[in-house]
């Protein structure tokens, strides 16, 4: 099975649920990623964001429902189709992950060994690529990450997330940690990357600059399913409870935020 080239959608999750014993967390939840997005998935404290990105990636199963990406259903037991699926993403964990008994080369290098069909020449000529692309000098390829900066951490976690050219990346509070200076100088480098690699995104963040700068649409989870998909002005004239509590303290000041309102996004946003 594979994907029809004329799929808008990158991600399409239609009537999921998850439990756990009694407790339901998701309950006929759907939701579609467009290709070429950036789509930020916010919600409260247990409403299942971290649960539902788990979902997607492949690393926990639902009750029911399905997810599917690049069209290919993510559960159907086909470990060729769903290797296909870990080679066309890329994923930026929380702080960073990077394994700390590897170097920077090391790290990024990873995913291109797994693959074990690449000369060790070629990986080497990626790496130090993909290390160029998110500003990472030369020099720093060979420290170990305990050496590195917050900064840095994040950099070399995109390198890694970006080193098999993936169509589809996944951020799990890609600015978490990072004071507002790194935090702006982070953002940017993400949008240079969805611009120049035509990536498709999906994004946890409860950052509100983070949220305001990068994101094309939002998807809203609460009360168990997405209660709604929209741009940062037509989510926030939403009525809900937790929209009202989460963009009551967003003051933005960014002006990153404001070029993009005023140009990128006007031009780059999929219809």
């Amino acid at each position: 099975m594979t994907e029809s080239p004329e799929s808008p959608n990158i991600i399409e999750i239609q009537n999921l649920q998850t439990r756990f014993g009694q407790h339901i967390v998701h309950q006929n939840l759907n939701l579609q990623v467009k290709r070429g997005e950036i789509l930020t998935l916010v919600g409260g404290s247990g409403s299942g964001k971290t649960t539902l990105l788990r979902q997607i990636l492949g690393l926990e199963k639902p009750a029911s429902g399905n997810v599917k990406i690049f069209g290919i259903q993510r559960y159907d037991g086909n470990s060729g189709l769903i290797k296909s699926i870990r080679n066309r993403t890329g994923v930026l964990f929380q702080q960073g992950a990077l394994f700390s008994a590897l170097t920077v080369y090391d790290n990024v290098a990873l995913p291109l060994r797994e693959l074990r069909i690449l000369d060790e020449k070629i990986i080497h000529d990626l790496v130090m690529l993909k290390l160029d692309m998110v500003a990472i000098a030369p020099e720093h390829a060979y420290k170990m990450p305990a050496n590195l900066s917050g900064g840095m951490i994040k950099r070399v976690a995109l390198a890694r997330a970006l080193a098999l050219d993936p169509e589809l990346l996944f951020l799990d509070e890609p600015t978490a940690g990072l004071d507002p200076e790194l935090s702006e100088s982070f953002v940017q480098l993400i949008l240079a990357m969805r611009n120049e690699l035509d990536l498709t995104i999906l994004m946890v963040t409860h950052d509100l600059e983070t949220l305001a700068a990068l994101s094309d649409r939002i998807a809203v989870l609460a009360d168990q399913h997405v209660i709604t998909v929209g741009t940062l002005e037509e989510i926030s004239h939403f009525s809900h409870p937790f929209i009202t509590n989460f963009f009551e303290h967003m003051h933005v000041k960014n002006p990153i935020i404001d070029n993009k309102e005023s140009s990128w996004k006007t031009e780059h946003t999929p219809s």
